[in-house]
């Protein structure tokens, strides 16, 4: 008698292993500033422990992100973070990817930096009922290929494109370097002669001069050069514009024969950037006969080619001073129609659109790498670029006064000078 109900309590005990289900891997989250522990990551736990925060009463200093999600839901920003991480049915990934998007609009780098997102309300903009650690999310961007962060980049910049996010034909390249405090070693730079040199992590951007927003980046490395990395940004940009007769404002470092030539090639770019000042090339313009447009300026241009050209473009000249004696020349390299004198003062001065745009911007994720690891890199700025553009939205709906507020890493320390700072607290 005694050996049925010995049999069904087996039976019970064995129950779960005919749950079709897969079991979800627990992840570590933040229970406090320091601590952590494992937590269930299935998507019901996830619902329950939402709903049940939602039910209670919601404070905290960073409940203004909310104001963020009427712009991820114009943006697509969900749909973005699903196909990016190949979670169709909307688990943990993407939730933890919402949250480096969040992280970004809020200008920190990640946990470890302030150690203050606990239980502030943070984590219930990114549909968790916790927040992850850094070991998480570092396993998540590793699974991620550079392929898949570029093509991300591709699909937000289309997205930004239909929105009317980019409204000119020139575009703004830029090389910036960003410091990095990775143990590997590389080659230390120095961004100005007084300063001391750094690691750095060389990015390349390419920006809309006329909103200011960026298309896309690449990021260099030591087996990839700046021509290299330029065509491949130019790559990209073939699948985010839908026209030709684009103007490329580049600096001095993209100057090379191999770029020129696949410009006047492709018939969809022409390209204008300073030329180094080479003795050669300083001769040639030296010899041209200028014109003068008002006191103390002049332009004059010829076609010139480099040995290793297959093609000519057009050599353009500046010169300044009135007299002979005190004549300055800046030679510059471009493959466009237009007069030297558009170029060179209407089109060129609008590069500087770039450098603005790092000054106001930067601290959202292009200031500082802690890791030289390229699909965390990747990964990690690909959607610092989905932070900027919800924050780009909401700025465009603000107040006037709050439209030019920076975004530096001190403003959640010091937050007179934080751009959304009304909305955080």
């Amino acid at each position: 008698m005694w050996n049925v109900p010995l049999q069904k309590k087996c039976y019970k005990k064995k129950l779960h292993l005919l749950n079709p289900q897969k079991e979800v891997k627990p992840i570590e989250v933040h229970v406090t500033k320091r601590g952590t522990e494992s937590r269930s990551a299935d998507v019901e736990s996830i619902e329950r422990g939402v709903r049940e925060l939602l039910a209670q009463k919601v404070s905290g200093t960073l409940l203004g992100i909310w104001l963020l999600i009427p712009e991820h839901l114009r943006l697509g920003t969900w749909d973005l973070l699903t196909t990016w991480t190949g979670d169709n049915h909307s688990g943990i990934k993407p939730r933890l990817a919402l949250q480096m998007v969040h992280e970004s609009a809020l200008c920190t780098t990640g946990i470890r930096q302030t150690r203050s997102l606990c239980h502030q309300s943070f984590e219930l903009a990114n549909g968790l009922p916790y927040i992850a650690t850094d070991e998480e999310v570092h396993y998540l961007l590793d699974e991620h290929s550079i392929d898949e962060a570029k093509k991300l980049q591709i699909r937000l910049a289309l997205l930004r494109q239909c929105l009317g996010h980019y409204k000119s034909n020139i575009l703004a390249f830029d090389p910036h370097r960003i410091r990095t405090y990775s143990r590997r070693i590389m080659p230390k730079k120095k961004s100005r002669p007084n300063e001391r040199s750094n690691p750095v992590l060389q990015t390349f951007f390419g920006l809309d001069v006329q909103t200011g927003q960026p298309l896309g980046f690449t990021i260099g490395s030591s087996g990839k050069t700046t021509t290299r990395a330029s065509l491949e940004l130019l790559e990209m940009m073939d699948m985010i514009l839908p026209s030709n007769n684009v103007l490329l404002l580049a600096d001095t470092e993209h100057e090379s024969c191999r770029l020129i030539d696949h410009i006047i090639e492709s018939d969809r770019y022409d390209i204008l950037m300073p030329a180094a000042r080479k003795k050669a090339v300083i001769n040639t313009i030296k010899n041209l006969e200028y014109k003068r447009h008002w006191a103390g300026y002049a332009t004059a241009e010829t076609q010139y080619r480099y040995k290793e050209n297959k093609h000519e473009f057009r050599l353009i000249g500046q010169r300044s001073g009135e007299k002979e004696e005190e004549y300055n020349y800046k030679p510059f390299i471009t493959t466009g129609d237009n007069s030297s004198l558009e170029l060179i003062t209407e089109d060129y001065p609008e590069r500087w659109t770039i450098e603005e745009f790092f000054n106001f911007e930067g601290a959202m994720g292009w200031d500082r790498a802690s890791t030289m690891n390229l699909n965390i890199r990747y990964g990690k700025l690909s959607l610092a670029l989905i932070a900027q553009a919800a924050t780009y939205q909401l700025k465009k709906i603000l107040p006037k006064p709050y439209r030019k507020w920076t975004a530096p890493k001190e403003s959640l320390r010091d937050k007179t000078s934080c751009r959304f700072h009304f909305t955080w607290n």
